[in-house]
């Protein structure tokens, strides 16, 4: 919504910011949900990376009260945000990352920043994330480590409750509020001034891990990325990604390797990178990405 509102009052504390990419499914019930996530009236911002129907998207954007920004082409998910970012006033102290194939829980947005606003040590907030069909999504997760990387690269589809997937995933531990090493981008509460020291994503990742990264930085600054089940989002997907599948896993496999590979960059780490770059490039032939 607008930084004011009838409702009365200004966004001051909070912004949230969404990337669109042919979203027209998606996007309508996204908007519509912003304005029950908050009490207060809540700065949104839709920013296109080069969709097909962009007059569309900015004409749902627009009469939802919300602001359009066109990059005019597509240089990832993470590199869409820092642009939209950079606009916000500078009074804008919380930033809501979510994609726009999500719906806000009531006032969610506001327990998000209740629970961030409460410790300064913490540097992001996630909700707890839920599928369509009511399933909590593993959304908060340790930071991956060549170990947790490799067995879960090697092992996630065809033994699924392998020890390091579960790990990694930290499946069983969704039902309170608890520190995690990454929290997903499909909807993340970023402390602006964290957000705006560390250079916002990392736009060497066009899409994927850039969440991970992010975590794993805002954990290096010794700040803490933490769970918050109070607040819930569900994910109810769209249609803008059917047909680029295939290229989607390979993104996602690129992009895990880039993330491990500059995490351990040792050069006597050197066979263990061959083996999982093997392992996910396996991996990305042979299975649908989760």
């Amino acid at each position: 919504m607008s930084a004011r509102d009838t409702r009365g009052g200004t966004s001051s504390r909070a912004a949230i910011v969404t990337v669109s990419y042919n979203s027209g499914d998606v996007l309508p019930p996204f908007l519509t949900s912003t304005a029950q996530a908050s009490a207060a009236g809540v700065e949104v911002v839709v920013v296109d990376n080069d969709s097909a129907d962009v007059d569309a998207l900015r004409a749902v954007t627009e009469a939802a009260g919300a602001r359009f920004l066109a990059l005019g082409e597509n240089r990832g998910y993470g590199a869409a945000v820092n642009r939209a970012v950079a606009t916000l006033p500078p009074d804008v102290r919380w930033v809501l990352v979510s994609n726009p194939d999500v719906v806000l829980g009531p006032g969610a947005l506001d327990r998000l920043v209740a629970t961030a606003d409460a410790d300064p040590s913490i540097g992001a907030v996630g909700p707890r994330l839920l599928e369509p069909d009511g399933a909590v999504y593993p959304s908060a997760r340790l930071v991956p480590s060549l170990r947790t990387g490799l067995g879960h690269a090697a092992f996630a589809n065809v033994w699924p409750g392998n020890p390091w997937t579960r790990r990694y995933r930290q499946d069983g531990e969704h039902g309170g509020r608890r520190d995690a090493g990454w929290l997903s981008g499909a909807c993340v509460l970023v402390r602006r001034d964290v957000f705006d020291r560390l250079g916002g994503f990392d736009e060497g990742y066009f899409m994927y891990f850039e969440d991970v990264d992010l975590g794993w930085r805002i954990g290096r600054l010794g700040l803490r990325n933490v769970y918050e089940p109070d607040a819930t989002a569900t994910h109810i997907g769209g249609t803008a990604t059917q047909g680029a599948s295939e290229r989607m896993r390979r993104a996602h496999h690129e992009s895990a390797y880039r993330f491990l590979a500059r995490k351990y960059p040792a050069w006597w780490l050197w066979p263990l990178r061959v083996v999982l770059k093997t392992a996910l490039t396996v991996r990305a032939h042979a299975t649908h990405t989760r």
